[in-house]
């Protein structure tokens, strides 16, 4: 028997969660305030400034945050599917009829404003993954089942990736993988996955020649303390000839990426003289800027990098630089420490879902968000490749703020409904 709703739209809302966010996005607005700040519009309200369209960004957010709530928790499981293939659609327009920026057909422009559906895709694509996977009859574990689950992930990455260049969106949904080993998905796609990257840096790193050496060499240890027979052979035999295929895709990848792609796995690989002030530039004046911030940080609108624009992207991408000069390292901690607790809180509502389709989207979330931190900061620190993902509630823009809050809202809004499912 299902228990009596209760009307109000703020029923069972877990304010702990609201909190974390609103102190997260109001953290956000004062550094993106101090990242851009100019003497003569310093005015927070200023609207011909990026702080004072923040703020409009986060008035709006707060809207839809708002009527998330106000939906009728039915609404996402019925029309999971219809707004995955809506999102779908908007990312195929896009790059016929959106407009350029920095290089990049993905924006919708409104006047002064811009809307990059790519960010949109994230919610959408987990509201259809947890449609799919909720079902009774799914086992994620049959190959086929497996295969729909990849083409959900697979078919959104490669549309914003090819039509659209945006490397760093597309890969945000390789974070998918953490929800899916939550629901049944074998380890050994975690591992296959980790021996892959450890190949792949190999390769860039190490001559061909040798790599072939050590995979067969490797191969052959296995071979003689394993049972021998034909099953194992075969076994052992196949690992090697794909480890040594992945060797050479990887190398033939590398050849024909874009310049600038190059460059930026050369950079954090460290490989070859990397020049400060072109190629290397970025990462190092990042680094430096979070350096200097010492254990206490320089203070708020004291941040020398900041101020004089050393640091390039330092109101979005790399707004943890500016987290990192002004607040020093208890400042940064404090921020990694407010965004992990919501990734954790998150997780653990999850848990305490009754329906499958909500604890698999609310993975979803954390998976999303922590993939977004981790990627961020790393890439601010030279410990990941810049591919321009934003930090989660921080960086300046739009886009990316209303797609957190959806995502994260829609969750927030199933997580209320879960009294009154059946036990």
């Amino acid at each position: 028997m299902r228990q009596k709703s209760n009307t109000s739209i703020f029923y069972n809302i877990d304010w702990v969660t609201v909190f974390l966010y609103l102190i997260l996005i109001i953290m956000g607005w004062m550094n993106i305030y101090s990242a851009v700040y100019n003497e003569d519009h310093n005015a927070i309200t200023d609207m011909s400034q990026k702080y004072g369209k923040q703020m409009l960004w986060i008035g709006s957010s707060l809207l839809l945050a708002l009527i998330i709530l106000i939906i009728d928790e039915n609404f996402y499981t019925a029309f999971a599917y219809f707004i995955f293939g809506a999102f779908l659609l908007a990312n195929i327009a896009v790059p016929f009829l959106g407009r350029e920026v920095k290089g990049s057909r993905s924006w919708f422009r409104f006047g002064d404003f811009g809307i990059q559906p790519a960010e949109f895709m994230k919610f959408a694509a987990n509201l259809a993954l947890a449609k799919f996977l909720s079902n009774q009859n799914i086992k994620i574990a049959d190959y086929k089942n497996t295969f729909i689950t990849l083409l959900i992930i697979g078919i959104p990455l490669i549309i914003i990736k090819v039509l659209q260049d945006e490397t760093g969106l597309a890969i945000v949904f390789v974070a998918f993988i953490f929800s899916l080993y939550r629901e049944g998905l074998s380890v050994n796609y975690l591992l296959l996955g980790f021996l892959a990257i450890v190949l792949f840096v190999l390769a860039l790193l190490i001559n061909n020649m040798y790599l072939f050496i050590i995979i067969a060499t490797l191969c052959t240890v296995a071979f003689l303390f394993v049972k021998r027979n034909r099953k194992n052979l075969f076994l052992i035999a196949t690992a090697g000839l794909i480890a040594c295929s992945m060797v050479k895709g990887t190398s033939t990848v590398y050849e024909h990426m874009e310049p600038h792609q190059k460059v930026r796995i050369d950079v954090l690989l460290g490989r070859g003289t990397v020049n400060l002030k072109k190629e290397g530039y970025n990462v190092n004046q990042a680094k430096i800027a979070i350096g200097s911030g010492g254990f206490w940080g320089k203070g708020y609108l004291d941040g020398t990098q900041t101020k004089y624009d050393f640091v390039p992207e330092q109101d979005t991408d790399f707004i943890f630089c500016t987290v990192g000069e002004e607040w020093g390292f208890v400042g940064s901690s404090l921020v990694i420490i407010l965004e992990l607790f919501l990734i954790i809180r998150i997780v653990f509502m999850s848990e305490r879902q009754r329906s499958p389709f909500s604890r698999i989207y609310g993975y979803g979330v954390a998976s999303i968000l922590f993939f977004h931190l981790t990627i961020n900061v790393g890439m601010t620190i030279g410990l990941a490749p810049v591919i321009g993902i934003p930090l989660p509630f921080f960086s300046y823009g739009g886009s990316s703020l209303w797609s957190f809050t959806i995502l994260l809202f829609i969750f927030i809004k199933l997580d209320s409904h879960r009294l009154q499912i059946l036990r």
